[in-house]
Protein backbone atom coordinates (compact mmCIF):
# COMPACT_ATOMS: atom_id res chain seq x y z
CA UNK A 1 0.00 0.00 0.00
CA UNK A 2 1.32 3.46 -0.90
CA UNK A 3 2.19 5.87 1.91
CA UNK A 4 -0.64 8.15 2.86
CA UNK A 5 0.62 11.65 3.79
CA UNK A 6 -2.37 12.18 5.96
CA UNK A 7 -1.79 8.90 7.68
CA UNK A 8 -5.39 8.25 6.89
CA UNK A 9 -7.35 5.87 4.81
CA UNK A 10 -7.85 7.76 1.51
CA UNK A 11 -11.24 6.26 1.30
CA UNK A 12 -12.18 7.72 4.68
CA UNK A 13 -14.82 10.47 4.36
CA UNK A 14 -13.05 12.51 7.10
CA UNK A 15 -9.82 13.04 5.15
CA UNK A 16 -10.98 16.01 2.98
CA UNK A 17 -12.34 17.81 6.04
CA UNK A 18 -9.02 17.46 7.82
CA UNK A 19 -7.19 18.76 4.78
CA UNK A 20 -9.53 21.74 4.60
CA UNK A 21 -9.01 22.39 8.34
CA UNK A 22 -5.22 22.39 8.02
CA UNK A 23 -5.36 24.64 4.98
CA UNK A 24 -7.58 27.08 6.95
CA UNK A 25 -5.05 27.23 9.76
CA UNK A 26 -2.24 27.88 7.28
CA UNK A 27 -4.22 30.72 5.67
CA UNK A 28 -4.99 32.26 9.03
CA UNK A 29 -1.31 32.13 9.90
CA UNK A 30 -0.43 33.77 6.58
CA UNK A 31 -3.12 36.39 7.13
CA UNK A 32 -1.73 37.21 10.58
CA UNK A 33 1.76 37.57 9.15
CA UNK A 34 0.53 39.91 6.42
CA UNK A 35 -1.41 41.99 8.91
CA UNK A 36 1.63 42.16 11.21
CA UNK A 37 3.79 43.29 8.30
CA UNK A 38 1.22 45.98 7.45
CA UNK A 39 1.14 47.23 11.05
CA UNK A 40 4.94 47.34 11.21
CA UNK A 41 5.08 49.24 7.92
CA UNK A 42 2.57 51.80 9.20
CA UNK A 43 4.57 52.21 12.41
CA UNK A 44 7.75 52.61 10.43
CA UNK A 45 6.10 55.29 8.25
CA UNK A 46 4.84 57.15 11.34
CA UNK A 47 8.26 57.11 12.98
CA UNK A 48 9.80 58.21 9.70
CA UNK A 49 7.44 61.20 9.51
CA UNK A 50 8.15 62.02 13.16
CA UNK A 51 11.92 62.02 12.71
CA UNK A 52 11.64 64.06 9.50
CA UNK A 53 9.55 66.68 11.31
CA UNK A 54 12.03 66.64 14.21
CA UNK A 55 14.90 67.18 11.77
CA UNK A 56 13.10 70.14 10.15
CA UNK A 57 12.38 71.57 13.61
CA UNK A 58 16.06 71.46 14.58
CA UNK A 59 17.07 72.99 11.25
CA UNK A 60 14.66 75.91 11.72
CA UNK A 61 15.84 76.28 15.32
CA UNK A 62 19.48 76.42 14.24
CA UNK A 63 18.63 78.99 11.58
CA UNK A 64 16.85 81.04 14.21
CA UNK A 65 19.86 80.89 16.51
CA UNK A 66 22.11 82.09 13.67
CA UNK A 67 19.99 85.22 13.16
CA UNK A 68 21.36 88.16 15.20
CA UNK A 69 19.03 89.22 17.97
CA UNK A 70 20.28 92.78 18.32
CA UNK A 71 18.69 94.20 15.19
CA UNK A 72 16.51 97.21 15.71
CA UNK A 73 12.78 96.91 15.13
CA UNK A 74 12.39 99.90 12.81
CA UNK A 75 12.46 100.55 9.10
CA UNK A 76 15.02 103.34 9.44
CA UNK A 77 17.43 104.23 6.69
CA UNK A 78 21.15 104.76 7.35
CA UNK A 79 21.97 108.39 7.99
CA UNK A 80 18.51 109.32 9.26
CA UNK A 81 18.48 110.66 12.79
CA UNK A 82 16.35 108.87 15.36
CA UNK A 83 15.52 108.70 19.04
CA UNK A 84 17.06 105.57 20.54
CA UNK A 85 14.79 103.67 22.93
CA UNK A 86 15.71 101.30 25.76
CA UNK A 87 12.93 99.74 27.82
CA UNK A 88 13.03 99.20 31.60
CA UNK A 89 10.05 96.90 32.03
CA UNK A 90 9.19 94.81 35.07
CA UNK A 91 11.02 94.11 38.31
CA UNK A 92 14.65 95.24 38.32
CA UNK A 93 16.57 92.10 39.20
CA UNK A 94 19.49 90.04 37.97
CA UNK A 95 18.47 87.66 35.18
CA UNK A 96 15.20 89.51 34.46
CA UNK A 97 14.21 91.65 31.46
CA UNK A 98 14.97 94.72 33.59
CA UNK A 99 18.31 93.42 34.85
CA UNK A 100 21.33 95.71 34.74
CA UNK A 101 23.13 93.67 32.08
CA UNK A 102 20.19 93.94 29.69
CA UNK A 103 19.61 97.66 30.22
CA UNK A 104 23.30 98.57 30.08
CA UNK A 105 23.82 96.59 26.86
CA UNK A 106 20.98 98.47 25.20
CA UNK A 107 22.21 101.85 26.45
CA UNK A 108 25.72 101.29 25.16
CA UNK A 109 24.49 100.39 21.67
CA UNK A 110 22.08 103.32 21.68
CA UNK A 111 24.78 105.86 22.58
CA UNK A 112 27.31 104.33 20.16
CA UNK A 113 24.97 104.52 17.15
CA UNK A 114 26.04 107.42 14.93
CA UNK A 115 22.44 108.27 13.96
CA UNK A 116 21.18 108.63 17.54
CA UNK A 117 19.90 112.13 18.29
CA UNK A 118 19.01 111.31 21.90
CA UNK A 119 18.48 108.26 24.07
CA UNK A 120 15.23 107.55 25.87
CA UNK A 121 14.69 105.19 28.80
CA UNK A 122 11.03 104.13 28.76
CA UNK A 123 10.28 103.00 32.31
CA UNK A 124 7.42 100.85 33.54
CA UNK A 125 8.72 99.26 36.73
CA UNK A 126 7.92 99.17 40.45
CA UNK A 127 11.63 98.94 41.28
CA UNK A 128 13.67 96.07 42.61
CA UNK A 129 17.29 95.47 43.50
CA UNK A 130 19.18 98.59 44.62
CA UNK A 131 22.39 96.95 43.41
CA UNK A 132 21.06 96.45 39.86
CA UNK A 133 19.60 99.97 39.83
CA UNK A 134 22.93 101.34 41.05
CA UNK A 135 24.78 99.58 38.22
CA UNK A 136 22.50 101.19 35.64
CA UNK A 137 22.70 104.62 37.32
CA UNK A 138 26.51 104.57 37.26
CA UNK A 139 26.61 103.43 33.62
CA UNK A 140 24.20 106.18 32.59
CA UNK A 141 26.48 108.76 34.23
CA UNK A 142 29.51 107.30 32.44
CA UNK A 143 27.81 107.28 29.03
CA UNK A 144 26.53 110.82 29.44
CA UNK A 145 30.08 111.95 30.20
CA UNK A 146 31.48 110.01 27.23
CA UNK A 147 28.84 111.29 24.80
CA UNK A 148 28.11 114.82 26.12
CA UNK A 149 26.23 115.83 22.95
CA UNK A 150 23.70 112.99 23.35
CA UNK A 151 21.02 113.73 25.92
CA UNK A 152 19.18 111.04 27.82
CA UNK A 153 15.51 111.28 28.73
CA UNK A 154 13.56 109.05 31.11
CA UNK A 155 9.88 108.56 30.31
CA UNK A 156 7.71 106.91 32.98
CA UNK A 157 4.54 105.21 31.76
CA UNK A 158 2.41 103.40 34.37
CA UNK A 159 4.92 103.38 37.21
CA UNK A 160 8.48 104.45 37.89
CA UNK A 161 9.03 103.84 41.58
CA UNK A 162 11.80 102.93 44.00
CA UNK A 163 14.74 101.45 42.05
CA UNK A 164 13.11 102.47 38.77
CA UNK A 165 13.09 106.11 39.88
CA UNK A 166 16.69 105.62 41.08
CA UNK A 167 17.59 104.89 37.44
CA UNK A 168 15.44 107.74 36.09
CA UNK A 169 17.23 110.23 38.34
CA UNK A 170 20.38 109.75 36.27
CA UNK A 171 18.70 111.14 33.13
CA UNK A 172 18.97 114.71 31.87
CA UNK A 173 15.19 115.10 32.11
CA UNK A 174 12.27 112.97 33.32
CA UNK A 175 8.78 112.91 31.81
CA UNK A 176 5.67 111.07 32.94
CA UNK A 177 1.93 110.88 32.37
CA UNK A 178 -0.22 112.93 34.71
CA UNK A 179 -1.55 109.69 36.25
CA UNK A 180 1.78 107.82 36.40
CA UNK A 181 2.97 106.61 39.80
CA UNK A 182 6.31 108.21 40.69
CA UNK A 183 8.63 108.19 43.69
CA UNK A 184 8.75 105.68 46.55
CA UNK A 185 12.24 106.86 47.46
CA UNK A 186 12.81 104.42 50.28
CA UNK A 187 14.07 100.94 51.12
CA UNK A 188 12.00 98.02 52.33
CA UNK A 189 12.49 94.46 53.50
CA UNK A 190 9.92 92.04 54.88
CA UNK A 191 9.57 88.55 56.29
CA UNK A 192 7.34 86.51 58.62
CA UNK A 193 7.66 85.24 62.17
CA UNK A 194 6.50 81.68 62.88
CA UNK A 195 7.65 81.31 66.49
CA UNK A 196 4.16 81.26 68.01
CA UNK A 197 2.89 78.85 65.38
CA UNK A 198 5.76 76.45 66.04
CA UNK A 199 5.08 76.52 69.77
CA UNK A 200 1.42 75.66 69.19
CA UNK A 201 2.43 72.77 66.94
CA UNK A 202 5.07 71.57 69.36
CA UNK A 203 7.92 72.04 66.88
CA UNK A 204 11.40 72.70 68.28
CA UNK A 205 13.73 74.96 66.28
CA UNK A 206 17.37 73.81 66.15
CA UNK A 207 19.54 76.48 64.55
CA UNK A 208 23.33 76.04 64.68
CA UNK A 209 25.58 78.89 63.53
CA UNK A 210 29.24 79.87 63.57
CA UNK A 211 29.16 83.63 63.94
CA UNK A 212 27.05 85.55 66.41
CA UNK A 213 24.63 86.99 63.85
CA UNK A 214 24.76 84.35 61.09
CA UNK A 215 21.14 83.42 61.71
CA UNK A 216 20.00 87.05 61.83
CA UNK A 217 16.26 87.58 61.26
CA UNK A 218 15.59 83.84 61.08
CA UNK A 219 11.75 83.66 60.81
CA UNK A 220 11.59 80.60 63.10
CA UNK A 221 13.51 82.20 65.96
CA UNK A 222 12.49 85.04 68.32
CA UNK A 223 13.42 88.52 67.09
CA UNK A 224 16.66 89.77 68.65
CA UNK A 225 16.59 93.57 69.32
CA UNK A 226 20.32 93.85 68.62
CA UNK A 227 19.97 92.13 65.25
CA UNK A 228 16.92 94.24 64.44
CA UNK A 229 19.00 97.37 65.04
CA UNK A 230 21.82 96.06 62.84
CA UNK A 231 19.42 95.41 59.98
CA UNK A 232 17.84 98.85 60.38
CA UNK A 233 21.29 100.37 60.00
CA UNK A 234 21.75 98.46 56.73
CA UNK A 235 18.43 99.82 55.45
CA UNK A 236 19.25 103.36 56.56
CA UNK A 237 22.62 103.22 54.81
CA UNK A 238 21.02 102.05 51.58
CA UNK A 239 18.36 104.75 51.91
CA UNK A 240 21.01 107.45 52.32
CA UNK A 241 22.76 106.19 49.19
CA UNK A 242 19.45 106.37 47.31
CA UNK A 243 18.77 109.93 48.50
CA UNK A 244 22.29 111.05 47.57
CA UNK A 245 21.96 109.71 44.02
CA UNK A 246 18.56 111.34 43.55
CA UNK A 247 19.88 114.68 44.80
CA UNK A 248 22.93 114.38 42.53
CA UNK A 249 20.75 113.61 39.53
CA UNK A 250 17.96 116.13 40.10
CA UNK A 251 19.93 118.91 41.75
CA UNK A 252 18.07 122.10 42.66
CA UNK A 253 15.02 121.03 40.68
CA UNK A 254 13.88 119.11 43.79
CA UNK A 255 11.63 120.89 46.24
CA UNK A 256 13.12 121.28 49.70
CA UNK A 257 10.60 119.02 51.35
CA UNK A 258 11.55 116.07 53.62
CA UNK A 259 8.45 114.18 52.50
CA UNK A 260 10.23 113.46 49.21
CA UNK A 261 12.32 110.72 50.82
CA UNK A 262 9.71 108.99 52.97
CA UNK A 263 8.84 106.30 50.44
CA UNK A 264 5.66 108.07 49.35
CA UNK A 265 4.19 107.62 45.87
CA UNK A 266 2.82 110.53 43.85
CA UNK A 267 0.96 110.97 40.60
CA UNK A 268 2.88 112.37 37.64
CA UNK A 269 1.13 115.71 38.08
CA UNK A 270 2.18 115.92 41.73
CA UNK A 271 5.70 114.78 40.85
CA UNK A 272 6.10 117.77 38.52
CA UNK A 273 5.24 120.14 41.37
CA UNK A 274 7.76 118.41 43.67
CA UNK A 275 10.55 118.52 41.10
CA UNK A 276 10.71 114.75 40.71
CA UNK A 277 9.60 115.06 37.07
CA UNK A 278 10.36 117.79 34.52
CA UNK A 279 7.18 117.59 32.48
CA UNK A 280 4.20 115.55 31.33
CA UNK A 281 4.39 113.55 28.13
CA UNK A 282 4.66 110.12 26.50
CA UNK A 283 7.59 108.53 24.69
CA UNK A 284 6.18 109.70 21.35
CA UNK A 285 5.77 113.23 22.65
CA UNK A 286 9.36 113.37 23.91
CA UNK A 287 10.77 112.02 20.62
CA UNK A 288 8.67 114.40 18.52
CA UNK A 289 8.54 117.59 20.57
CA UNK A 290 11.60 117.49 22.84
CA UNK A 291 14.22 115.57 20.85
CA UNK A 292 12.97 116.55 17.39
CA UNK A 293 13.58 113.05 15.97
CA UNK A 294 10.16 111.40 15.70
CA UNK A 295 11.52 108.08 14.43
CA UNK A 296 12.03 105.81 17.45
CA UNK A 297 14.51 102.94 17.17
CA UNK A 298 14.31 100.24 19.83
CA UNK A 299 17.72 99.17 21.16
CA UNK A 300 16.33 97.00 23.96
CA UNK A 301 18.16 93.64 23.77
CA UNK A 302 15.89 90.71 22.97
CA UNK A 303 16.37 87.18 24.32
CA UNK A 304 17.77 84.62 21.92
CA UNK A 305 15.28 82.76 19.69
CA UNK A 306 15.98 79.58 21.64
CA UNK A 307 15.21 81.26 24.98
CA UNK A 308 12.05 82.79 23.52
CA UNK A 309 11.01 79.36 22.28
CA UNK A 310 11.65 77.76 25.67
CA UNK A 311 9.77 80.54 27.48
CA UNK A 312 6.81 80.35 25.12
CA UNK A 313 6.80 76.57 25.36
CA UNK A 314 6.75 76.79 29.17
CA UNK A 315 3.88 79.30 29.08
CA UNK A 316 1.97 77.12 26.63
CA UNK A 317 2.41 74.02 28.79
CA UNK A 318 1.35 75.96 31.88
CA UNK A 319 -1.78 77.25 30.17
CA UNK A 320 -2.65 73.79 28.93
CA UNK A 321 -2.26 72.28 32.38
CA UNK A 322 -4.28 75.09 33.95
CA UNK A 323 -7.03 74.60 31.40
CA UNK A 324 -7.00 70.83 31.93
CA UNK A 325 -7.26 71.26 35.70
CA UNK A 326 -10.01 73.85 35.40
CA UNK A 327 -7.82 76.71 36.63
CA UNK A 328 -7.80 78.81 33.47
CA UNK A 329 -10.05 81.43 34.99
CA UNK A 330 -8.36 81.53 38.39
CA UNK A 331 -6.53 84.65 39.49
CA UNK A 332 -6.06 87.21 42.18
CA UNK A 333 -9.01 89.41 43.00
Amino acid sequence: MADNPWNENPESPDAPAKRDGNNGKEWKLIEKLVLSLGIEQRRARRWGIFFKLLTFFYLFLLLGLMVPNDWDKSTRKPGEKHTALVDVRGVIADGEKAGADVIVTGLRKAFEDEDTSAVMLRINSPGGSPVQAGYVYDEVKRLRAKYPETRLYAVISDIGASGAYYIAAAADEIYADKASLVGSIGVVTSSFGFVGTMEKLGVERRLLTAGEHKGMLDPFSPLDPKELQLWREVLETTHRQFITQVRNGRGDRLKDDPILFTGTLWSGEQAVELGLVDGLGSAGYVAREIVGAEEIVDFTPEPSPFKRFVDELGVSIGRTLASYMGLAGAGLR
